[in-house]
């Protein structure tokens, strides 16, 4: 990996460049090799960065890493025998070969292929006489074959058996490599390893059908497969017309539920019931002055501090806080909670007998209509027993037998923090994953980047899965995304009882000194030595460079306060103190939102990773909505097509209003006005329309269908794939939002950016409402190519969830609440749009050998690429082999395309008046002058409102005037800023400096009339072609 330092005049920026994975033997010539794998395509690619990126240019060379992983490489060999799985279905040959050419012949297999004898290589042509291999090496690897693609004009797709999850007796066919483009010759191949001997092995497919048709269906009707997707068909025009949009869209298998599976709704019932342990933990760190070579590293961060409350809900003399402050204090928290595991195993493991029913309890069991766990009646035949906590012996309720039998306590505890993913778990994942025994499970962003993680405690194993217990690692900021300090202000000092209870000798005026999130000198502490320091600092010394300015007076004198109060002796004192206060804050924060949470929905939050994952679960079980899951792949990419995003653009780039609310108003001249309109919760509005949610057919005939027909209520809706002539006539009365965005390149740009243009389009993919409301504008259908029916059962199902978080929210009796509910609405439209296709697989490995070791990793033909965090712990990131498609993205893709609905309507209808719909986001004020450099860069004369996308908000409003705005866009040149960030390398967190673009006039999402400030569509028709 080569880093650098470029600079475009006064902008610089720190840039990386990486070279592909080769192999390095100990034979190799080491110079040849630096120079052919490392030398020459990191000087390739910095030559096209520079040409493609025109204006940067190398300042210094800052370092260049290169990363060794033993390969242990599988070497070709032609006695691999084929699973018996397999060779039953009579689809693979395996040609017997000991010259290391098993690839050469399994193509010549296919390309000559033998009537008798196909296992022998007698009965085909030498592979020599009818293959150009110049160049090719022998035993073929798989990074070979485009190179042989190339030289022969043939494509090939290779597959491998993977054993599935669920039954590791059965074998899954997946692509493990697939053709950019299928020629006329193609093959299909299956690899296989033997890991034990160390040996690799191609055969050729000669009937893929055959070979995957089992996986697929039961069905013995002849299939058509989608060699990319693995797919079927029942005729070989409806692959054809797949294959297009296969081709572009998917580059691995694709998995979609079967028949038997394809209902998706509520079944978490054992998550009604409170999770009995949960811990809350945050730590502290010195800010050591780096001496790191790249000095835009200036600040390494150590651990000197962890604290940790157990939280235990049905007996308080369970919970209580600890600390520890030292630099092994990481080691001992992780041991700690090892303990923790042990002793909650104990008591889990106990089963507390039920205690005896009250009279009234016995009334209402011999009364009770419906099971209280999953809220359905009794049936005449039903089974009915009595439910009671294991660990308290207490009844519940009446319930089914089989509820009752799956309503466990949970064997997993919570261990919480505030950004646990962006800065605590840097600290703890390498002890966390190597101090005991136990797999540990990422929910990976990318390597060093996890949503969560859990470890697996085998010492807690008694042989039973379902005892296994588990440390479930989860941020807070995945549920509230605010900072501590903001979400403490929104609770009332009532509802800090867990605060209380650890400080219940203090006075009330002392009390109350904790009950806001205090300050820390962070950078003053650059080594332990100072937390021996016996005065406050003073206040200058609490600089903080990532906000570039020091704490407020109110700050620091309410500092001095709990200082002298507490009769702090040492910095380090006040700091355990500070720690001990945002752990218990942070603890009665998060229980609070857990009462919210089960007050409200029914449901513990604290099972969950995220507060979408967490208001999805608690959406399905208050609407009981039944989904049906797609299980047509054309289906699936047709609906992908109609998911675009939300629109952002800047259309007019300065204005100056006169009116007569200004000072400096001029009656002689016109009067004119700026307003700052925003929808009123756009997506909540549009959760509450009809959405579909079942029977999805195709229409057979669309020659008598009339889009216009159907109403916005109606019980059927309709997605359907157009081309739309945008007329000429209507360019300038629509120049400001044209209707129909789409993804497109930007003229001379290579990224894809969603554009509002004029240009027709071609197969368009739009919810039936959106198409109406532009033929109602004048757009002009050319040809339906298709109807997708989302025969869609459409309802408006969301909208009793959206309006019980509303009349909630109403309620609600502080701000914190007020926040969750709107919260739990807008989290709920982020969950409908999770693109599975994103999810990345990564595993943290703790050992080199053995069948899931780091070795048997990197040996797999879909390995990707690996971080080394410790001699002990690598992550090791996988090519998916395979997508699972198990969500309704049928929903949100109706969502987004109904909010453009209300959006357009009151863009296209502005002279009428509609009420509830907009509101004015300055409150009355008058703006006077706005200038937008480019979407979400901009910035009003009001209040001195500015807006730079990227760049932090300390930044823009320290460093940024109005004027600067108005001279970039003038000059067309770009504003760089400095500004400071935590970032992490290998787990180890650094604050490092930046220069950022802060202002920048080039906007390619429209044409800029040259000489002025007014921008136009493309595809308009005053646009140059």
């Amino acid at each position: 990996m080569f880093n650098g330092e470029f600079v475009a005049g006064e902008k610089t920026a720190n840039k990386s460049i990486n070279t592909r994975n080769r192999e390095l033997f100990k034979t190799s010539d080491l110079q040849e090799w630096f120079t052919q794998y490392v030398i020459e395509p990191t000087l390739a690619s910095l030559e096209e960065f520079q040409e493609r990126d025109s204006g940067w240019a190398l300042s210094r060379i800052l370092n260049l890493t290169i990363n060794v992983n033993r390969y242990n490489p599988m070497h070709a060999g032609c006695q691999i025998k084929i699973p018996k799985e397999i060779k039953l279905k009579k689809a693979v040959v395996n040609v017997q070969s000991k010259d290391n050419a098993c690839f050469a012949w399994s193509v010549v297999a296919i390309l000559y292929p033998a009537e008798r004898h196909t296992e022998r290589k007698s009965s085909y042509p030498h592979y020599t006489t009818v293959l150009n291999l110049k160049g090719i090496e022998f035993p073929v690897s798989l990074k070979q074959i485009k190179k042989f693609e190339l030289l022969n004009d043939i494509s090939v797709n290779v597959y491998a058996a993977q054993e599935k999850k669920e039954e590791e007796e059965k074998l899954t066919i997946v692509p493990i490599r697939l053709a950019d483009e299928k020629k006329c010759k193609h093959v299909n191949l299956l690899y296989m390893q033997d890991p034990l001997d160390n040996v690799e092995h191609f055969a050729c497919i000669k009937n893929l059908s055959r070979t995957v048709s089992s996986q697929l269906s039961s069905n013995k009707r002849k299939k058509y497969i989608c060699d990319r997707c693995v797919h079927y068909f029942h005729t070989n025009e409806k692959l054809e017309a797949h294959t297009g949009d296969c081709q572009r869209m998917n580059d691995c298998a694709i998995v979609l539920p079967n028949e038997e599976d394809k209902w998706l709704s509520f079944t978490n019932y054992n998550r009604k019931e409170r999770i009995p342990f949960i811990v809350y933990a945050d730590l502290e760190c010195i800010l050591q002055k780096t001496e790191e070579d790249d000095s835009k590293l200036y600040q390494r961060h150590q651990v000197s501090s962890i604290g940790y409350y157990v939280r235990c809900n049905y007996d308080e003399s369970l919970s209580g806080y600890r600390s520890r402050r030292d630099s092994n204090c990481i080691a001992w928290f992780v041991e700690q909670l090892k303990d923790l595991v042990h002793r909650v195993k104990v008591i889990l493991s106990r089963n507390v007998p039920m205690k005896n029913l009250t009279r009234e309890e016995c009334e209402k069991y011999n009364n009770a209509t419906h099971c209280h766990i999953c809220e359905k009646p009794f049936a005449p035949d039903d089974t009915r027993v009595r439910d009671h906590c294991h660990l308290t012996g207490q009844y519940r309720g009446p319930a089914h037998s089989n509820c009752n039998l799956n309503y466990k306590d949970s064997y997993t505890i919570p261990i919480v923090f505030h950004n646990l993913s962006g800065y605590d778990a840097h600290f703890i994942i390498k002890e966390i994953a190597t101090a005991f025994e136990g797999a540990i499970d990422v929910l990976p962003i990318n390597k060093e980047k996890y949503i969560s993680f859990t470890k697996h405690v085998n010492e807690s194993d008694d042989k039973k899965w379902r005892n296994h217990v588990q440390l479930q690692f989860i941020d807070l900021l995945r549920f509230l995304n605010s900072s501590l300090d903001k979400l403490s202000s929104f609770l009332n000092k009532d509802k800090l009882k867990i605060v209380r209870s650890e400080f219940a000798h203090l006075s009330t005026d002392d009390f109350d000194l904790l009950t806001r999130k205090g300050v820390f000198p962070y950078e003053y502490v650059d080594c332990a030595e100072k937390l021996e320091d016996t005065r406050l600092p003073p206040r200058e010394s609490f600089y903080s460079s990532l906000t570039g300015d020091t704490v407020s007076e109110s700050d620091y004198a309410h500092a001095v306060s709990v200082w002298q109060r507490f009769a702090i002796r040492t910095l380090g004192e006040y700091r355990d103190l500070y720690l001990k206060t945002d752990v218990l804050l942070l603890t009665n924060l998060f229980e609070n939102f857990r009462d919210s949470c089960i007050n409200s929905y029914g449901l513990d939050p604290a099972y969950y990773y995220t507060l979408p994952g967490f208001t999805w679960d608690a959406m399905l079980k208050h609407t009981r909505i039944n989904f049906e899951l797609l299980t047509d792949i054309d289906m699936v990419m047709f609906v992908e097509r109609g998911i675009r995003g939300g629109l952002s653009q800047c259309s007019h780039r300065y204005a100056q209003v006169n009116n007569k609310y200004m000072q400096s108003y001029d009656p002689s001249n016109p009067s004119s006005y700026l307003m700052y309109f925003d929808v009123n919760n756009l997506y909540g509005w549009a959760m509450c329309q009809p959405l579909p949610y079942a029977n999805f057919r195709w229409v057979d005939n669309i020659s008598n269908f009339n889009v216009n027909a159907v109403t916005p209520d109606s019980p059927k809706g309709y997605i359907l794939e157009v081309d739309l002539e945008y007329p000429r006539h209507l360019h300038d009365a629509h120049a400001d939002l044209p209707f129909c965005p789409m993804r497109d390149k930007p003229p001379g740009s290579r990224r894809d950016k969603l554009l509002a243009t004029l240009h027709d389009k071609k197969r368009y993919v739009i919810h039936y409402r959106n198409l109406q409301q532009c033929t109602r504008h004048g757009l002009r259908v050319t040809k339906i190519h298709r109807v997708l029916v989302l025969q869609f059962a459409q309802s408006p199902w969301l909208r009793e969830y959206i309006e019980l978080n509303t009349r909630f929210r109403t309620a609600a009796k502080n701000d914190f609440e007020k926040t969750l509910y709107k919260l739990m609405n807008n989290a709920v439209f982020g969950k409908t749009m999770e693109n599975v296709r994103n999810h990345v697989d990564v595993k943290l490995v703790t050992q080199w050998n053995g069948r899931y070791g780091a070795e048997a990793m990197i040996a797999k033909p879909n390995f990707h690429s690996r971080s080394v965090f410790s001699e002990n712990l690598v992550a090791i990131e996988m090519r998916k082999l395979e997508v699972k498609f198990d969500k309704p993205i049928y929903v949100g893709m109706c969502i987004l395309d109904i909010s453009k609905v209300c959006l357009y309507e009151f863009y296209s209808a502005h002279e009428q008046k509609v009420p509830g719909l907009m509101k004015d986001e300055n409150n009355g004020t008058i703006i006077t002058e706005f200038v937008g450099l480019r979407a979400k860069m901009y910035a009003l004369k009001v209040d001195s409102t500015k807006k730079a996308k990227g760049v932090k908000t300390n930044v823009v409003a320290r460093t940024i005037t109005f004027d600067d705005y108005m001279q970039y866009l003038k000059d067309r040149i770009e504003m760089t800023r400095d500004q400071s960030r935590i970032q992490s390398k290998l787990h180890n967190v650094y604050t490092v400096s930046e220069t950022k673009i802060a202002l920048s006039p080039h906007d390619d999402k429209r044409y800029i009339v040259p000489k002025s400030t007014n921008t136009l569509p493309w595809g308009h028709y005053r646009v140059p072609l």
